[in-house]
């Protein structure tokens, strides 16, 4: 019968020895142990789990469906045991982790090819995922990420949390729009004769400004909404209606930038952050070296490719003094 007590490691690699030699004396040799430990600890696997590994009826004995699932498995888990105590050692020396780390996707397109490239020469490994700012902050909360970009602070007390900079949101309507959009009054004139291309409101960005839009009275049919800058910026040029953007996005739909007019919008009053968020605690001095390296990025690279669109709306930039 199973039960709920956790699997013992050794004897599940114990077990592997068993799949990989194929008897349970070649496993006894490889582990070092008697052959009466082994078929015991194998035993003791079947009881636990309540399936049978092994089919002992055939000669050479095989493995079942449970026990092949087993193998496979346990060799995976069996492998980063052997590489734990290493890597536990090695961080309490200060040498270089392994980092996952989620990127939100504007970052991603914008900066995360210069982030990426300083960031390699600072740690042994690292994986990069990019998304939503909900489901990085979900995914760093559940450990399965160990930093994040993200335009969510997350209100955590287990993290903590370093602001990259701030930008504020504007409007871009089609080239042919010839009046200016600089009042909320002027906005709200947009809003009665041309359709909202919205980001999508699953999205951290599609929320703030469906929120902020509601807010000011600013309230338009909800018919087309878009999950990347790119789709956005596109519709908005090919003239099927106007949105709310910020300078990051702008960027990342730099190919359509040319067939929209920029409207910055002061009175609409509305900005967003992008944050470098981590676990309490962890990595520390690692997470400093991070911020300088994001800050350094939005300065050196980000910056100037947004001047260099030609739109003003590197003016919508505010980077903390250190």
């Amino acid at each position: 019968m199973p039960t709920d007590k956790l699997i013992d490691m050794y004897a599940v690699q114990v077990f592997i020895a068993v799949a990989e030699t194929g008897s349970m004396s070649g496993a006894a040799s490889q582990m070092g142990i008697s052959q009466s430990g082994v078929s015991q600890m194998v035993r003791q696997l079947e009881e636990q789990l309540g399936v049978v590994l092994v089919d002992r009826s055939t000669r050479p004995f095989t493995l079942t469906p449970f026990g092949v699932a087993l193998r496979n498995r346990g060799a995976l888990l069996s492998e980063e045991l052997s590489h734990l105590k290493a890597q536990v050692l090695d961080a309490g020396r200060g040498v270089k982790p392994d980092l996952r780390i989620g990127v939100v996707d504007s970052f991603a397109a914008t900066c995360g090819s210069a982030f990426t490239k300083q960031l390699l020469g600072k740690v042994a490994q690292l994986s990069i995922r990019t998304g939503l700012s909900p489901q990085q902050g979900e995914s760093l909360l559940r450990r399965d990420l160990d930093l994040i970009v993200t335009s969510d602070p997350l209100m955590d007390a287990n993290v903590v949390s370093y602001r990259i900079f701030s930008e504020k949101y504007f409007v871009i309507t089609p080239r042919d729009i010839r009046h200016p959009v600089s009042t909320i009054d002027d906005v709200r004139s947009l809003a009665n004769v041309l359709p909202v291309v919205r980001f999508n409101r699953v999205s951290q960005v599609g929320l703030q400004i469906e929120r902020h839009l509601r807010g000011l009275e600013i309230r338009v049919p909800n018919r087309l909404e878009l999950d990347n800058a790119d789709a956005l910026t596109s519709m908005v040029a090919e003239g099927i209606g106007w949105a709310v953007t910020s300078p990051m996005c702008f960027l990342q739909a730099a190919p359509w930038v040319d067939r929209v007019a920029v409207h910055l919008t002061p009175e609409l009053g509305l900005e967003r952050s992008l944050y470098l968020v981590a676990r309490r605690d962890e990595y520390s001095s690692f997470f400093a070296d991070a911020c300088q390296i994001a800050r350094d990025v939005v300065l050196n690279t980000f910056l100037p490719r947004l001047t260099a669109l030609g739109q003003g709306v590197e003016a919508l930039i505010n980077i903390d003094e250190d």
